[in-house]
C-alpha cells in the first residue's frame, strides 16, 4: 500500500508540475491548472484513484490557506479596511447570495442545494486575486488595498459561515431545535475561541515567540506547532479546522514577524493545495458535469458579470471614480477556494450531493481561467469598455491617479549584525536618509534610524518587496558566503552596484567573480573607508 500511495503522488505532482508550466505560457492560474490535472488523472484516463491518504494532505493544505488568510489580518490592516472594505464587502455578499439562490432555485436544485450554490458564488479567490495583483505590481494601487480589503471582510464573513455549518453537522433528520441548538452552541465555541485568541496574542505568545523569532526556522516550526494544535482544540470543540487554523493566524498576525513567516509557510501551503485541488478534479463524475454544463454555464456568467456589476455600483455610491470601481470589480469575477471547501463540507456531511460538487467546480474553472486575464488585462478591458461607453451607464466621477511611488534609489543595508547598525547609524550621520534595514531577527531591527523590513533575502518575494532591482546600493554584512554570493549574483543580474562583507579573506576573489564591486573587508567598521565607493557607484550618495 505505501508503494502504492507514493506512486500516485508522485504521478500526481509529476502531471501537476508539467501541467503548471504549461499553464504557465498562456498566464492560466495554477489552481485551474490543479483542476485540470485532476480531470486528466481521474475522469479522463483513471491513473489515480483517491487515497485516504490524500485526504490527510489536502486538509492540511486548507489549514494552513486558512492560516495565511489569518496572518493577513492585523489591527493595523483592519484599520486600514475603512468603510469602504466593510460596506462594500457585506454589500457583496448579500447582494450576490440573494441573486445566486434566486438563480440557483429557478435553474431547479432544491433549496438547500441553491445555499450552498449561492454562498459558492458569493466569495472571491483570495489567494488567485492576490498573486494576480501582485504579479502586476498593483497591490499597492488604491483598488488593489480595497479589493485585499474586501476579502479580508469576505473571508471573516466565510468563517461565520463555516461555524453555522460545524452546527448543523452531527444530527441526522435534526429539528429546528437541533438546529438552532447545535448553531448556538458553535457561536458559543466561536466567542470562547476569540476570547482565547485574544488573550494569547497579548499575553501568551510574546515570550516564547519573542525568543524564537531570534531564529527563523525556529519560529517557523512554533508557528505550524501553534497552527495544528488551535485546530485540534477547534475540532474538539466541534468547530472545523479551518476556523481553528484561521483563529491561530490572526493571534500571530499582530506581531512584526508575521510577514515574513507569511512567506515562509506559503511555498508548504502550495504543495498541499495543489493536492487539494487536484483531488477535486480526480472526484469529478463527467456524467454529471455534463448534464450540468449549461447551468454551470449560466452562474459563470453571473459571476463574471454580475459580480462586478454589483460591485461598481456599490463603489460608485461611495463616490469611487469610474476607473477604481472598475478595477475593483474585476478582482471579484471569480469564485473562492473556500466555494470548494464549503461543497466539500457538505458532502461529507451528506448535504448536497456530488452533482453540486461537479458545478460549482466547472463554474471554478470557468470563473478563476476567465477572471484571471480580465485581472491580467484589465487595462485594455477597461479601455474598451470606456470608448464604447458602457461604463457610462455607472455615472462614476471622473478616473483619478492613484498609481503609488515604489521605493527607488534607496540604499539597502542587510544584516543589522554589530557592523550593519554601525553602518546604519553613520550613513545616517552622513545626511542618507533613504535607507531600508533588513534583517530576519526583529530584535536586530529595533531603534534603528531609518525605515526596516523583516526578511529573508534568498526569498525572491522580499527583494522585490524591498525594490532590490530600483536600489542605488545594496550593502550586505551578513557572514554567509553562499547568501553573500546569492546576493552579489542577483545584485549583477539586476546591475545594481553591491557592497559585501567578506568574513575571510579567502572569500574576496569569489565575491568579485561573481559581480560584487566592493568587497568589506573583516576589520572594516566605518562607512567613510568606502564613502567613495558609494559617491562613485551610487550617483553620489
Amino acid at each position: 500500500m505505501p508503494a502504492v500511495l507514493s506512486q500516485n503522488l508522485g504521478i500526481l505532482v509529476i502531471t501537476a508540475t508539467i501541467l503548471v508550466m504549461l499553464g504557465a505560457r498562456i498566464r492560466m492560474p495554477s489552481l485551474v491548472v490543479y483542476l485540470f490535472a485532476g480531470l486528466l488523472l481521474g475522469p479522463v484516463t483513471g491513473l489515480v484513484d483517491p487515497h485516504p491518504a490524500f485526504e490527510l494532505i489536502s486538509e492540511s493544505g486548507i489549514t494552513l490557506l486558512l492560516f495565511l488568510v489569518g496572518l493577513e489580518i492585523s489591527v493595523e490592516r483592519i484599520r486600514d479596511i475603512g468603510k469602504v472594505a466593510l460596506f462594500a464587502g457585506i454589500g457583496q455578499v448579500i447582494f450576490t447570495a440573494a441573486i445566486g439562490f434566486i438563480l440557483a432555485w429557478a435553474l431547479g436544485y432544491t433549496n438547500i442545494e441553491s445555499i450552498y450554490l449561492a454562498v459558492a458564488l458569493t466569495f472571491s479567490s483570495t489567494v488567485v486575486v492576490v498573486k494576480l495583483l501582485d504579479q502586476k505590481g498593483h497591490l499597492d494601487r488604491l483598488y488593489g488595498r480595497i479589493a485585499v480589503g474586501i476579502f479580508l471582510v469576505q473571508d471573516i464573513v466565510a468563517i461565520l459561515i463555516l461555524t453555522v455549518l460545524s452546527g448543523l453537522q452531527g444530527a441526522e433528520n435534526p429539528s429546528v431545535t437541533d438546529i438552532a441548538l447545535g448553531i448556538l452552541k458553535s457561536f458559543l465555541a466561536l466567542g470562547g475561541m476569540v476570547g482565547l485568541m485574544m488573550v494569547a496574542s497579548r499575553w501568551l505568545l510574546p515570550k516564547p515567540f519573542h525568543w524564537a523569532s531570534r531564529s527563523m526556522d525556529t519560529l517557523t516550526i512554533w508557528s505550524l506547532a501553534w497552527c495544528f494544535g488551535i485546530s485540534i482544540l477547534a475540532k474538539t470543540l466541534h468547530l472545523s479546522i479551518e476556523i481553528g487554523a484561521f483563529m491561530a493566524g490572526i493571534a500571530l498576525a499582530q506581531h512584526s514577524y508575521a510577514e515574513d513567516l507569511r512567506r515562509r509557510v506559503h511555498p508548504i501551503m502550495n504543495f498541499f493545495i495543489m493536492i487539494f485541488f487536484v483531488l477535486l478534479g480526480i472526484r469529478m463524475d463527467f456524467s454529471e458535469a455534463a448534464t450540468q454544463l449549461d447551468k454551470a454555464l449560466f452562474l459563470a456568467l453571473f459571476v463574471l458579470i454580475g459580480n462586478p456589476f454589483i460591485f461598481i455600483l456599490i463603489m460608485v455610491k461611495m463616490k469611487y471614480d469610474e476607473r477604481t470601481s472598475f478595477f475593483t470589480g474585476v478582482t471579484v469575477a471569480q469564485i473562492s477556494e473556500f466555494s470548494f471547501i464549503f461543497a466539500a463540507a457538505g458532502i461529507s456531511a451528506g448535504i448536497i450531493g456530488s452533482h453540486v460538487l461537479s458545478v460549482i467546480s466547472l463554474v471554478g474553472i470557468l470563473t478563476i481561467s476567465v477572471s484571471a486575464y480580465m485581472i491580467i488585462y484589465s487595462e485594455q478591458l477597461y479601455s474598451l469598455l470606456q470608448r464604447s461607453g458602457v461604463l457610462k451607464f455607472f455615472r462614476a466621477p471622473a478616473p483619478l491617479d492613484d498609481t503609488p511611488e515604489p521605493p527607488q534609489r534607496h540604499i539597502i543595508l542587510i544584516g543589522m549584525n554589530e557592523l550593519g547598525r554601525k553602518l546604519v547609524k553613520e550613513l545616517t550621520t552622513l545626511n542618507h536618509q533613504n535607507i531600508l534595514a533588513i534583517d530576519m531577527d526583529p530584535h536586530k531591527l529595533k531603534n534603528l534610524p531609518c525605515r526596516t523590513m523583516i526578511g529573508n533575502i534568498e526569498y525572491a518575494s522580499t527583494l522585490e518587496e524591498a525594490g532590490f532591482a530600483r536600489a542605488k546600493v545594496i550593502i550586505s554584512t551578513l557572514r554567509s558566503e553562499e547568501t553573500n554570493n546569492l546576493l552579489a549574483f542577483h545584485a549583477r543580474k539586476a546591475g545594481v552596484p553591491i557592497a559585501v562583507h567578506a568574513a575571510d579573506p579567502s572569500m574576496k576573489d569569489g565575491l568579485t567573480a561573481i559581480g560584487a564591486d566592493y568587497i568589506i573587508s573583516p576589520k572594516e567598521s566605518v562607512v567613510s573607508d568606502f564613502q567613495t565607493f558609494l559617491s562613485r557607484k551610487g550617483g553620489g550618495l
